[in-house]
């Protein structure tokens, strides 16, 4: 009995099909994978610091302090910053 679809012989070629890209392509430059590590960070860092920074306007404003809106809306754009780094990182 012989299985149309590998799962392992699938993964095998994908990655024999990187490695020849990889090859043909050369390998990227130490300084600009730097930056691109350096970009996906602030990419992270910088909607939560907006959520952070929102939320504290927004609890100052209308909550007289606390951490009403702080929390949820850094994590939000914590969520929001892991996000566009996911989709950075695939689409590369």
């Amino acid at each position: 009995m012989t299985q149309d679809h590998d799962p392992l012989r699938d993964r095998m070629a994908s990655h024999r099909a990187r490695r020849a890209e990889a090859q043909r392509e050369g390998s990227r430059p130490f300084f600009r994978s730097l930056a691109v590590i350096g970009g996906l960070g602030w990419m992270i860092v910088l909607p939560a610091l907006a959520g952070l920074a929102l939320g504290r306007w927004l609890d100052n404003r209308f909550s007289g302090g606390g951490i009403f809106w702080t929390a949820p809306l850094l994590m939000i754009g914590l969520g929001f910053g892991c996000h566009l780094a996911w989709q950075r990182i695939h689409r590369s």
